[in-house]
């Protein structure tokens, strides 16, 4: 992951943002070191992949991002936190399909799509996860060419 690192709000020592170490997470693949800075009950939307649910949906999302791109790259572009206690992440994801992905089969085939993400925390918690991204783009990067039939090529 290339950034620089981000920190929380400091209250007599330093604390490490969890934002932060969900998205360092991520970039090495560990979605349950992720998903411990994430509150069970934490609010998941992801429209483009028509996910709108809690952890457990974010969970499963993350999980098989991981699995379908092994040699998984996030680049942070940008990141953010408003007093509100948001993040807003714009990060470029990378990798190479090696599994089935969002109904896209695997046809090995690189990604590389920017996304914008904003996660809420709370008492050093993740309580909401929202993501966003042109999901046109990911099927052409991943070579669909039927958007009525994902899966078929």
């Amino acid at each position: 992951m290339t950034a620089s690192p981000m920190t929380g709000s400091q209250t007599g020592s330093q604390q490490v943002d969890p934002v932060a170490q969900f998205w360092r997470a991520i970039a090495d693949g560990d979605v349950d070191t992720a998903f411990a800075r994430v509150a069970d009950d934490a609010k998941v939307e992801i429209p483009p992949a028509g996910i709108l649910g809690t952890a457990k949906e974010g969970r499963e999302f993350f999980a098989a991002t991981v699995t379908a791109f092994p040699d998984l790259l996030l680049t942070i572009k940008k990141s953010f936190t408003g007093s509100d206690g948001a993040t807003i992440t714009e990060l470029k994801l990378e990798g190479t399909q090696a599994a089935d992905y969002l109904g896209a089969i695997n046809q090995e085939k690189h990604l590389d799509i920017d996304q914008v993400w904003m996660l809420r925390t709370d008492n050093g918690a993740i309580r909401s996860i929202t993501g966003y991204w042109d999901q046109n783009m990911l099927y052409r990067r991943l070579a669909v060419k039927r958007l009525d039939q994902v899966a078929l090529v």
